[in-house]
């Protein structure tokens, strides 16, 4: 198996991270451990980078990964049309376990596979993914399993379903969890639950307000690597519509594929 650092001693913590940062820059995939399970990570801006973590999952472009991102701050970067009840929601509850949906900005050279223009960005609540994403910016990351199998809990998990793959592993220990993240569409007027997760629709509800949280057509509590289609987003909501406007759930409601196994994503 390629390297692994153990992240639990400060020494090669540091050196880990910096590490696994120059392995990024070079164009290669690291597993790191995250607020939820481990992830595979990957530079968001190489699409050969992104094009070797889906391999390693057995995925295709049809299911692109999601981006983490260090703070709040780097969302203004990435995404367009971001409605203020986003905002609040990220105040809320990141770092954390919610992903949120929204239209990328049309000016990033990336390539995350057949996204149709949007893109989910989620803050973990880790300090050695965070110190990894301070140190690379944006990454595309999922879960560090192949497709249909469990998520890894551990390194030695990872590693043993994505070997050669990795080019770096940062263990921080086992992850205690296989809660899924929760995921909004951001990209309508009101908020589309696209996957119930480890933020519950009634937490999510006291945040929102007056804003309507659209529901009924979520997969409910599946677990962190199942795949969602967050390719087909209605029209962007406004970045200052406040509104509830009324939703016509047979149009505006996210679609999910028919075909979804029901086994461990957000996604990460």
């Amino acid at each position: 198996m390629s390297p692994v650092f153990d992240c639990n001693v400060p020494q090669t913590r540091d050196e880990g991270i910096s590490t696994a940062a120059e392995a990024i820059f070079r164009g290669e995939c690291v597993v790191m451990p995250t607020d939820t399970v481990y992830g595979i990570a990957a530079d968001a801006f190489n699409p050969t980078a992104v094009a070797q973590l889906l391999e390693a999952k057995g995925r295709g472009r049809e299911m692109p990964p999601p981006v983490l991102v260090p703070s709040r701050q780097t969302v203004d970067g990435l995404a367009m049309a971001v409605p203020s009840y986003a905002g609040r929601l990220m105040d809320a509850f990141w770092p954390g376990g919610l992903t949120l949906v929204f239209r990328a900005q049309q000016s990033l050279a990336w390539d995350l596979g057949d996204t149709n223009g949007t893109v989910g960005l989620r803050m973990p609540d880790d300090e050695i993914a965070i110190a990894l994403l301070e140190s690379t910016g944006p990454l595309a990351v999922s879960s560090a399993n192949r497709t249909g199998k469990p998520s890894a809990t551990t390194v030695t998990e990872a590693g043993f379903m994505l070997g050669h793959f990795v080019d770096i592993y940062l263990d921080g220990g086992e992850r205690n969890t296989n809660a899924a993240s929760t995921i909004l569409d951001c990209t309508k007027a009101d908020p589309v639950v696209l996957r119930e997760g480890t933020i519950s629709n009634e937490e999510l509800q006291r945040v929102l307000g007056d804003v309507e949280l659209i529901t009924g057509r979520a997969i409910n509590s599946l677990p962190d690597d199942e795949p969602v289609d967050l390719t087909k987003p209605d029209e962007p909501a406004d970045a200052d519509d406040e509104a509830a406007t009324p939703v016509d759930l047979g149009k505006n409601a996210a679609e999910t594929p028919e075909n979804q196994p029901d086994d461990h994503p957000d996604d990460e």
